[in-house]
């Protein structure tokens, strides 16, 4: 289970708009790292629309906001232009990322369980530690929480 402090596993996955991002490449800049479990559902347009709203902030504030999910570069490039979306995208169709940060879990809705990603956001320093982890999210209001903790460091 990745803590503060712990070094942010490096990854290279496809984004939206059909290129590639690789999160050490953003450096120096800080990044917002959040996994959510599916494109154009409730929950997760809201989180995607609340960091798109704060997007000059978290640029202002030198961090870039990167989205993750399972779904594949073309539901992210719907997802997208559906919602006038001004965040990253990546698409980790085979789970590898996902399991690395530790948000492919079991999950138990209505006595159904299977697994899923679990709503989470990490974000990381301009060295590529981790400053903050929040696990199991609720969606609205993260993405201010996120700001006010990134403006504190």
């Amino acid at each position: 289970m990745l803590e503060q402090g712990d070094t942010a596993p490096d990854f290279t996955l496809p984004r939206d708009g059909g290129d590639e991002l690789t999160l050490s490449a953003l450096q120096p800049a800080k990044v917002v790292l959040y996994f959510y479990p599916r494109d154009d559902t409730p929950g997760c347009t809201t989180e995607a629309l609340e960091f798109t709203a704060l997007g000059a902030e978290f640029a202002a504030a030198g961090a870039q906001v990167v989205g993750v999910s399972k779904d594949t570069v073309a539901k992210h490039d719907k997802f997208i232009t559906k919602h006038d979306l001004g965040v990253a995208l990546v698409s980790d169709a085979e789970g590898d990322v996902c399991e690395r940060y530790g948000v492919w879990v079991e999950k138990n809705m209505y006595g159904k369980i299977s697994m899923g990603i679990e709503r989470a956001t990490f974000l990381i320093g301009s060295d590529g530690k981790i400053i903050r982890v929040w696990r199991k999210v609720k969606a609205k209001g993260h993405a201010q929480e996120v700001l006010e903790a990134l403006r504190a460091q």
